[in-house]
């Protein structure tokens, strides 16, 4: 079989998931794990895409932002509509570094915004917008499309985990929505294995038949402790798995393993200004973290050959 680990290099990083593999898939190891708990978990932003210098999701925020300004001049000066206006990236990046630090003052005034803009939007829609969005926009600095941002030796990693009995899932503090329609065709994971923040949903009868619309308001933001909960309640088991790369995934890593099963926890750590971005800034605390408990840090400048896809 071959191990579809072609984009990673030598080293620690590609050698522990080796090991961790080999040693849950052999029936003769202390730490065999049966294939129906061989479950692996995986932030999103950052982790298996670019989330620099902002989450492609809010990407496609923007553009419904920059439209709304665009109707409506008094929004021009009110945030987030104001850093959609005038692209002003750096706005929203820092919404989401305060967030990971602890202040989440800016990010409440983002998914005030976010929940204005889709609140009572039909759940397909909303899908088809998605999938839209992603066929034709552009990152703004990398120059390539978005859905060639996604990391290769990620995706080579889920698929040599499915090969060796893993079920993989997507666990991200992104929209899930958003995510489901990009999973299949940029993962090949299913729909219904992405668990990730969601706004409230109701059914809707008139005489034109039936739909799922959204509230206007959030039902869960899956960050931090949340990620433990939420991938509890969608999948039943701890994952012996995780990867993440920022402070919000230091619950998620924790909770893989547990006292009762092996555990891998990879955090990536962003280090490379040529191909992609250089930052810590939002995994301080998980960079730690990792230090203590040795984790497995991958670092995107010296693990992988390649970055994207």
């Amino acid at each position: 079989m071959t191990e579809q680990l072609g984009s990673w290099r030598e080293g620690a990083a590609k050698d522990a998931i080796r090991d961790f593999v080999a040693r849950v898939g052999d029936e003769s190891s202390s730490e065999f794990v049966p294939v129906e708990e061989r479950v692996a978990v995986f932030d999103n932003d950052g982790t298996l895409w670019c989330e620099k210098p902002m989450p492609v999701q809010v990407g496609f925020i923007l553009k419904r932002f920059a439209a709304m300004a665009e109707q409506d001049p008094a929004l021009r000066d009110r945030q987030p509509w104001q850093a959609a206006y005038t692209h002003d990236f750096d706005w929203l990046s820092q919404a989401l570094v305060k967030h990971y630090n602890g202040d989440d003052s800016d990010l409440k005034v983002l998914l005030g915004g976010v929940q204005q803009a889709f609140g009572g939007m039909n759940v397909e829609q909303y899908a088809t917008d998605v999938e839209t969005f992603l066929a034709s926009a552009a990152h703004p600095t990398l120059k390539r499309p978005y859905r060639e941002c996604t990391f290769l030796p990620m995706v080579e990693l889920l698929r040599y985990l499915e090969d060796n009995g893993f079920s993989t899932y997507i666990a991200s503090g992104g929209d899930r929505d958003f995510m489901r329609p990009a999973a299949v065709p940029l993962y090949g994971i299913p729909p219904d294995r992405v668990i990730g923040s969601s706004f409230g949903l109701q059914y809707v009868e008139d005489e034109h038949g039936s739909a799922v619309m959204y509230k206007a308001g959030l039902d869960v933001f899956d960050d931090g402790p949340e990620k433990p909960v939420r991938i509890w309640s969608r999948v039943g088991r701890r994952p012996v798995l995780a990867g993440g790369n920022a402070n919000g995934d230091i619950p998620m890593l924790n909770f893989a393993g547990g006292p009762a099963r092996p555990a891998l926890r990879l955090l990536v750590l962003h280090d490379d200004a040529d191909r992609e971005f250089d930052y810590v800034a939002g995994a301080e605390r998980a960079l730690e973290r990792a230090g203590d408990q040795r984790w497995t840090v991958v670092s995107v400048k010296n693990d992988w050959t390649t970055v994207f896809g």
